[in-house]
């Protein structure tokens, strides 16, 4: 299988480059090789390559300053996914698309689950929606994973994990939010359930996406606010007694005011995933105390 992967350097991209390589060739194109915000450069080294599956973490993630460059947000996010779709279903490959719980509005209190109805309450929500329906119009077999509240182990993009670690270094007092509730999902997992998926395909690649292509929820299990994912790195951070910092304080979203709404409940509701392809979802407490192990190298 020749794979052609997206966003390489990003969090989610640098762990699939390691996770799919032992089911295939894996093709890495990074934003000097492919601009996603130019449709005739994605189409041509589609074409060029001819890869048998598209995986695309690749996306334009900077919600606020989306809402002043809605144009460019909206090329890489919206549209190179359904030109993508396109060229996949041309040459009779798959696309794998990584989507986002910002296409929801953040006002339910119960999890979200794929067939509730979507209303992005900014602009990169809204892009982020019209990459998916672009994908669903084309036809193409594919799976969209929709993943929030991503961290990793090295400062890609924007890192909550990485952040809150270097601003205890620097600082006595950190103030966080406490009113907005997601459950932080590590990069490698995503890239770990990926590629378990992507194996189970190769058996029987149209039957599998017959029965199984579509939209699914791909996050850890449970539900935090940003400040008990803040609390509980520090509670697992074995070199906290090394840090500056000495309190950590809760506050209202209102205290924090951002360009873009941000969603106050964003859990997304993963049993579809879990019945559909046999996986156990872990707690985001177990996966972060386990990311934070003094004896995990990374």
């Amino acid at each position: 299988m020749k794979i052609l992967l997206t966003g390489v350097t990003g969090q989610v991209g640098w762990e699939l480059q390691r996770t799919l390589m032992p089911l295939g060739t894996v093709i890495p194109v990074g934003r000097r090789h492919m601009d996603l915000a130019q449709p005739d450069t994605i189409r041509h080294i589609i074409r060029e390559l001819r890869p048998d599956l598209i995986v695309n973490p690749a996306a334009y993630l900077a919600s606020d300053k989306a809402e002043s460059e809605p144009d460019l947000a909206m090329a890489i996010n919206g549209i190179a996914p359904g030109v993508m779709a396109e060229e996949a279903k041309r040459l009779g490959a798959a696309m794998i698309h990584y989507s986002t719980a910002g296409v929801f509005d953040g006002t339910k209190n119960t999890p979200y689950k794929e067939e509730d109805k979507a209303e992005p309450p900014n602009i990169y929500g809204k892009t982020k929606l019209a990459g998916e329906q672009a994908i669903a119009a084309v036809g193409v077999d594919h799976l969209i994973f929709r993943i929030n509240w991503v961290y990793g182990l090295q400062q890609r993009e924007k890192n909550f994990l990485m952040t809150m670690l270097r601003l205890a270094e620097e600082q006595e007092e950190i103030r966080v939010v406490d009113d907005q509730f997601g459950a932080p999902t590590w990069s490698r997992m995503i890239a770990e359930v990926t590629a378990q998926i992507v194996f189970q395909s190769l058996h029987n690649t149209a039957d599998f996406f017959a029965s199984k292509g579509g939209l699914y929820h791909l996050t850890a299990s449970g539900k935090t606010s940003w400040y008990g994912f803040s609390k509980a790195i520090f509670e697992y951070d074995f070199q906290w007694s090394q840090r500056k910092l000495k309190r950590l304080i809760p506050i209202t979203t209102q205290e924090y005011p951002t360009t873009a709404r941000r969603l106050a409940y964003s859990i997304l509701d993963n049993h579809k995933l879990s019945n559909t392809f046999k996986m156990v979802m872990p707690d985001w407490q177990n996966i972060l105390e386990l990311v934070l192990a003094p004896s995990y190298c990374p």
